[in-house]
């Protein structure tokens, strides 16, 4: 039986536009490197000073604490920008599944590879809240501001986990749209699944250790694992 449902956000449960890659893309070229499709996408998901190390280093740019620095500046300053212009909404489907989620009983928390100072704003945005009572959206938000290390590692679900009072993985399931969404909550023990709402196909997400794959989070609900 699961108690905890941990999913991430941009292209998960909150359709963004594609701004998070556009913002990544754009903060390590400036830098000077060059971003592979396939690079980006393989770092899409992670820690984002992770991510913008590692591309820096595939692009071709020796990547010093400085430049690492800068570019999570510009990574974060462009994400303010088009979030302003174009402001995210929930993906279809997903405010009805965690309403059915948490008046199921399922404990709902939210997992990302943003720090708080973009993830915060990003959902007082949409207006969804956090608390234990049926009137918030989620029951809980881990950041990477939380935890020593992002995704791939299963920290967050982990943290997740302590935040909502659960003690067993077995009984939390993991959704997200990128690789390394699925290799966290295969880490962690969990059910583990991946979301065709983002921009990973369903070959990149069934090439995982994975449970399910699904066409988006709204069917989470009538999961197996979710019955009563």
């Amino acid at each position: 039986m699961i108690s905890l449902v941990a999913l991430d956000m941009a292209g998960t449960t909150i359709d963004d536009g594609g701004t998070v890659y556009d913002a990544l893309k754009t903060a390590v070229e400036e830098a000077g490197a060059t971003v592979a499709a396939h690079d980006l996408q393989t770092w899409m998901g992670t820690d984002k000073v992770e991510a913008i190390t590692n591309l820096l280093e595939l692009g071709g740019v020796t990547p010093t604490d400085e430049l690492v620095a800068d570019g999570f500046q510009r990574f974060r300053a462009h994400l303010k920008e088009q979030y302003a212009a174009h402001p995210p909404v929930a993906i279809a489907g997903v405010e009805e599944a965690l309403k059915t989620l948490r008046a199921n009983g399922v404990k709902v928390a939210l997992t990302t590879g943003f720090d708080d100072e973009v993830a915060y704003p990003l959902l007082s945005s949409l207006g969804w809240t956090i608390g234990a009572g049926l009137e918030a959206t989620v029951d809980a938000v881990i950041t990477t501001s939380d935890v020593a290390a992002g995704r791939p590692f299963p920290y967050m679900i982990f943290r997740a986990m302590e935040a909502t009072g659960v003690a067993d993985v077995r009984e939390v399931l993991v959704a997200g749209d990128t690789a390394v969404d699925v290799r966290a909550g295969r880490n962690a023990g969990a059910v583990s699944c991946g979301v065709l709402t983002g921009k990973a196909d369903r070959a990149t997400l069934a090439a995982e250790d994975h449970d399910h794959v699904l066409e988006g989070v709204f069917e989470i609900p009538g999961l197996p694992e979710l019955a009563r």
